[in-house]
């Protein structure tokens, strides 16, 4: 990461944006933005290391699906019809696969933002359980939760994580907040699409 780079802030405006396509009832969220925005979610996975490698290769892998899939489809509501029509949606590299996974993704670091908001002390290990059991283990086996569970005792610190991202306390609390509020509407946005054709989100 280049020096005064402040990753947490740029996540945080992306989302801005999203949340307000996804409040505004009429407007329709194209692939384009919010495959960006997701994209500057990766640099946080890589951050905590390999607790989340597996999680961070796999996110930055569909979300590059999606950038892909943006130059030819205008929104999610277009990209999740396009694969109705040609009847892949749960098909392993579908985009709809790929857009419900990197949606777990942001969920997963909304509920770690506000279990480290929460939480008193240096140690991530709590926020980051909390988030992986709450949103992401559900759907894994039971050899990634293993490795999972190893890869929390080298977790790095809170202070070390601020510090890979430039932050500092006050500063990272805004960011975090920030995109806990925007990233809300934007993760509600896509399970009412995909529940709105019938689709269902747990699979």
């Amino acid at each position: 990461m280049a020096d005064g780079e402040k990753p947490l802030k740029k996540i945080s405006e992306a989302f801005k944006d999203l949340a307000a396509t996804a409040n505004s009832q009429t407007l329709e969220m194209e692939v384009a933005p919010f495959s960006n925005a997701c994209s500057h979610v990766s640099v946080l996975f890589s951050c905590l290391g390999i607790a989340f490698k597996f999680a961070e290769m796999d996110y930055v892998a569909k979300v590059a699906d999606l950038q892909e899939a943006s130059k030819s489809i205008g929104t999610l509501q277009s990209l999740l019809n396009h694969d109705i029509e040609k009847n892949c949606v749960r098909k392993a590299g579908s985009h709809s696969r790929n857009l419900l996974k990197v949606k777990r993704g942001l969920d997963m670091v909304r509920v770690l933002f506000e279990q480290i908001l929460a939480s008193e002390g240096d140690s991530l290990k709590d926020p980051a359980s909390v988030a992986y059991a709450q949103v992401l283990a559900p759907h894994h086996g039971w050899a990634i939760r293993k490795a999972v569970a190893a890869g929390m005792y080298v977790l790095p610190t809170r202070a070390q994580l601020l510090k890979k991202l430039n932050e500092d306390e006050a500063s990272a609390k805004v960011q975090m907040q920030n995109y806990i509020t925007s990233s809300a509407p934007v993760i509600v946005y896509i399970d009412k699409l995909f529940l709105s054709k019938e689709l269902g989100i747990d699979w």
